[in-house]
């Protein structure tokens, strides 16, 4: 409980934390908005492909043109000033730089990204969940070898939910459920661009006035995004994946506990240490007042009869039996939050979250039939929305993972709800993520890996 005096001593010593920034969209602009408020932190350079657009949104989140305005990275670090380019390999490259925050949103790239950023010796705050759920394991692992960290962002959800299971076992709880909430009903798995905005309950004049990306926004409703990053939480913390995917139970925030503990006493889980997905919609779409539809939670038990009577002194919520209780934070704050992972990276040396196993997967999905030789469009789109896998179950069919399922061919028909798997699919093998996703598929089969044993290989 200390980043702040810290970086008020950085600041005092002139020794401030200097960042890249890979990405200047959406999540990046709100941490953009937070930058020239926080003591200690220099973003030295930003790297875009679209310049004109980072600059309209640092225009937009308060910056002033003098700010981003050094010719150089060079200039930008004498002056204390923000070079603004399209070039991330220069970024990653420039010996005055510390961490790298990737924000891309593209897993492919961003997996070139960290990898460039290790081999430079820098650290690494990762808000591309999505090659997090791809590659993550192995990332994290290539970091520990360049002697670097890697870490998941701070105000997603899944640095949070693993913020949140942390507190659970340091203060000696067993952590028997965690997750996130959603907006859900089954059928907006098959929801497209064109449908997004009918079921977020917007106009689309609404959407665009607002700026807001429907593909993006796509990928959070029709599922996708709540499996990729509920991925990144098991392979973050050791959690498992509910064994034929998320079931999205609805519950408000006082009956988390109720809904999350085993099967066996009236819940939901298959077993304790489980990820879920709490709904805000009843299954005849009602809103469940009170929800957590864009908050995080843990899920842990009083194993003695001296801790629960100790919940029950203190009122804490918990189920029926007292055994179950729930924290949780009705909302997460983006990019808001950032700079919480950038000062723990660069002055703890610690991860706000990091894979330490492959226990869980995002594969491709059809959303519809698809015919041989049709283009797939990756999260959010028209052809696929990614579903959560235990990654023993995932490895044994081959699945394809959601993070790959970008401009990608078909080579055979795949029936709507269907997984596919790398023989449904011509694949450009040259590409570093799919290097890394198979070397980390070779890696974490090895017994002793940190993967859940192979199922027995089906088509799903």
């Amino acid at each position: 409980m200390n980043l702040f005096s810290k970086l008020q001593q950085r600041q005092a010593e002139g020794r401030p934390l200097r960042l890249g920034l890979i990405g200047a969209g959406k999540f990046a602009a709100m941490y953009l908005a937070q930058v020239p408020k926080t003591p200690g932190v220099h973003l030295a350079g930003i790297a875009d492909l679209a310049p004109a657009g980072a600059k309209t949104n640092l225009e937009r989140v308060g910056w002033k043109a003098a700010q981003f305005a050094a010719a150089s990275l060079d200039a930008a670090l004498a002056k204390g000033s923000t070079h603004l380019g399209d070039d991330w390999e220069k970024l990653v490259a420039h010996p005055g730089i510390d961490i790298i925050v990737e924000c891309t949103g593209n897993p492919v790239a961003a997996v070139e990204h960290c990898l460039a950023a290790f081999a430079n010796g820098k650290h690494v705050v990762n808000v591309t969940v999505e090659a997090d759920a791809l590659c993550g394991p192995l990332l994290a692992r290539k970091a520990q070898a360049a002697g670097v960290i890697y870490s998941l962002a701070y105000g997603d959800q899944p640095a949070l939910i693993c913020d949140l299971v942390d507190w659970a076992r340091a203060a000696g709880f067993q952590v028997v459920a965690a997750g996130r909430g959603h907006k859900w009903l089954p059928h907006f798995s098959e929801s497209t661009p064109e449908t997004v905005w009918g079921n977020y309950g917007l106009t689309p004049e609404q959407a665009k006035i607002g700026g807001l990306n429907p593909k993006m926004f796509n990928s959070f409703l029709d599922g996708s995004k709540p499996s990729i990053e509920s991925t990144a939480v098991c392979n973050a913390t050791g959690l498992v994946a509910p064994p034929d995917g998320l079931t999205y139970p609805p519950a408000s925030v006082d009956d988390i506990a109720f809904v999350c503990r085993p099967i066996a006493e009236g819940g939901v889980l298959h077993q304790k240490g489980q990820v879920e997905v709490i709904s805000s919609l009843e299954k005849d779409g009602r809103v469940i007042p009170y929800d957590i539809r864009f908050g995080v939670f843990v899920v842990f038990e009083g194993e003695t009869e001296y801790i629960r009577n100790c919940f029950k002194e203190y009122m804490v919520r918990t189920d029926p039996s007292g055994r179950y209780a729930c924290l949780y934070k009705r909302w997460h704050l983006i990019g808001l939050e950032l700079g919480i992972s950038v000062a723990s990276v660069g002055l703890r040396g610690e991860a706000t979250g990091a894979a330490t196993c492959f226990n869980a997967d995002v594969v491709a999905t059809a959303k519809r039939d698809l015919k041989p030789g049709e283009i797939l469009d990756g999260e959010g789109g028209y052809t696929v929305w990614g579903k959560l896998f235990q990654a023993g179950k995932s490895l044994a069919l081959g699945g394809l993972p959601l993070g790959l399922a970008h401009q990608v061919k078909l080579t055979r028909a795949v029936a709507k709800g269907q997984s596919l798997t790398w023989a449904d699919v011509a694949m450009d093998q040259s590409l570093p993520a799919y290097k890394l996703r198979r070397e980390m598929e070779t890696v974490f089969s090895r017994p002793g890996q940190g993967t859940a044993a192979r199922a027995r290989a089906v088509r799903i």
